[in-house]
């Protein structure tokens, strides 16, 4: 195996951050202590979570944390989740509830995220001034070890531009967000691929804020109630967590969600005849079809891989045919309903 302390991106004529890989079955202690002290000393560091790549800024630094406001262009009424290494480091940022133990022993690490009355020590930036703040353990060995070395609280969106495809690998990280990045932890592609589940605990019953691979069901079990969904804040309101915004994770070749192959069929049929290049992502193999199989776990893997994909290959449409519906398929379709939201 290639040694992970010497490994470096190359460069090419533009700007671009310094990508390290790191392997994640034994990430290099060099390439932590070098990650850690940028981000000890007010810097930002991108690095690979279970979910999506995030960007990472010590989360008790204000001017650190406006850095990644600026590199992304950033709503400031869009908070930031805080990522810390265990239960412990997130109780010193919020006020702890018996439901918060529960979900926290049940899930973490994993793509949960809890919705929690803030605490002082926790700059309001981080927050977007308001009166709570967003906190999980990412189940990812670089993303744990990177915790562990800063002693740190991170405060970490997905690393990539505002309202932009969400980055599953490092690559993706430096195309978006090119020299505006310190540091890039390659520690490979992202394994569940899209973000985590955001539940609000300040409320009663519980709200899922955002879905993902977790559903109600999967909470209900844990806290013997059944969370409620809510609706996406309205653009310029301060949200209580992030993944609020009505248009997001949208790359910039159009997309189109439709109910069955035969709609999916015709409309290409109408398309192409205005000499548009369309292709036809579906559940299923068949003639010019990108099958991606029929549970949601492989589309929500593939969808931001491929999002990257179609617009590297200059799609002119994209049209998707989900082949399910319901709790299972929720996290995918929100993010496929969001993307192909108009501007």
């Amino acid at each position: 195996m290639v040694s992970d302390e010497t490994q470096e991106a190359p460069q090419s004529s533009f700007l671009l951050p310094r990508i390290l890989l790191v392997d994640p079955q034994d990430p290099s202690p060099t390439i932590l202590r070098e990650a850690a002290t940028l981000l000890q000393n007010g810097q930002l560091v991108a690095f690979p979570t279970e979910t999506v790549y995030g960007l990472g800024a010590n989360a008790l630094d204000p001017p650190a944390c406006r850095r990644i406001f600026a590199a992304k262009g950033r709503p400031s009424t869009n908070p930031l989740i805080v990522h810390v290494a265990n239960s412990e480091a997130a109780k010193q940022i919020a006020h702890w509830t018996n439901e918060a133990d529960l979900l926290a022993a049940a899930f973490w690490p994993g793509p949960l995220t809890l919705v929690l009355k803030r605490k002082g020590t926790i700059p309001d930036v981080v927050t977007a001034g308001g009166d709570t703040v967003a906190i999980r353990i990412p189940d990812h060995p670089v993303a744990l070890a990177l915790l562990k070395a800063t002693g740190l609280p991170i405060a970490a969106p997905s690393a990539n531009r505002s309202n932009a495809v969400s980055p599953t690998r490092a690559a993706h990280v430096a195309q978006s967000l090119g020299d505006q990045v310190d540091l890039i932890l390659d520690g490979g592609p992202c394994q569940v691929g899209i973000e985590s589940t955001v539940i609000d605990l300040t409320c009663q019953p519980p709200q899922i804020l955002r879905p993902g691979q977790l559903g109600p069901t999967d909470l209900e079990k844990t806290l013997g109630i059944r969370p409620r969904i809510s609706i996406p804040s309205q653009p310029h309101s301060i949200a209580r967590s992030p993944g609020q915004l009505a248009r997001h994770y949208a790359p910039h070749t159009p997309i189109e969600v439709l109910g069955n192959l035969g709609e999916a069929r015709s409309r290409q049929a109408q398309l192409e005849a205005q000499n548009q290049k369309v292709l036809i992502v579906a559940g299923e193999p068949g003639p010019g079809l990108l099958n991606w199989g029929s549970r949601s776990a492989d589309w929500a893997q593939n969808l931001y891989e491929s999002f990257h994909r179609f617009d590297a290959e200059q799609w002119d449409r994209v049209i998707l045919v989900p082949p399910g519906q319901g709790e299972e398929w929720a996290g995918v379709l929100d993010r496929l309903t969001r993307a192909a939201k108009l501007p």
